[in-house]
């Protein structure tokens, strides 16, 4: 059976547990197995340009390493660090998490936003959104003033998400992507309370992932 490796690539297991039970509607029946694993040498999360240049040399390194055994790469990090050079490194489907919940929010709406955790994010983020070319598009991108680490309170997390994605939706956004790998449980009940798609970004690159595996596309 083909496998599609998905890389936390911070060291917080919550978040990968999180990841993983992001990934959970997408193993059906014949398709590819998937499977979820921590960077143990990343950050406990992944906030700076520095967080995210760091990790780029240890995840070359696991999926030279495990190129054998896997079908496609998924990047589940909202900065999509290494993308290009994994891309170099091997001829295996790689999808960043960023590149894909934006793409997969293009198809949802005319407008999309996007629910940052920190302000420092957001320059980073709008770097990517202006290489992509599609910042045209991009309603607004608001941060909820938490890390990584603080996602794991439900209560106030979900609370600082519905204030931003109502924000959001009154500046144009009619999709909204979520801007971190650890805000996956909160898909759904924010979609229902703001009333407009939100994309979860692992969702959408292992989506894409099995698409690729499935219909045999490696890269040329």
């Amino acid at each position: 059976m083909d496998r599609i490796l998905v890389i936390n690539p911070n060291s917080s297991a919550a978040v990968t547990r999180g990841i993983d039970e992001a990934c959970a509607p997408l193993r059906i029946a014949g398709g590819p197995a998937i499977e979820c694993v921590t960077l143990k040498e990343g950050p406990p999360g992944i906030e700076t340009q520095e967080h995210v240049d760091s990790v780029v040399q240890p995840l070359l390194h696991l999926v030279r390493e495990s190129e054998s055994r896997y079908a496609a790469f998924v990047i589940a990090c909202y900065s999509d660090p290494g993308l290009h050079s994994l891309r170099e490194a091997t001829k295996k489907p790689v999808l960043g998490i960023s590149e894909s919940g934006i793409l997969t929010a293009l198809t949802l709406g005319q407008k999309f936003g996007v629910i940052a955790i920190l302000q420092g994010s957001i320059p980073r983020h709008l770097r990517y959104v202006g290489a992509l070319g599609v910042a045209d598009r991009l309603a607004a991108e608001l941060p909820i003033g938490l890390g990584v680490a603080e996602l794991a309170d439900e209560k106030r997390t979900f609370g600082r998400m519905l204030e931003v994605g109502k924000a959001l939706r009154e500046r144009g956004a009619d999709v909204i992507v979520m801007g971190c790998a650890g805000m996956a449980r909160y898909r759904k009940p924010l979609r229902d309370a703001v009333g407009v798609p939100v994309v979860e970004p692992t969702q959408a690159a292992v989506s894409m992932a099995i698409g690729r595996v499935c219909l045999g596309w490696e890269a040329a």
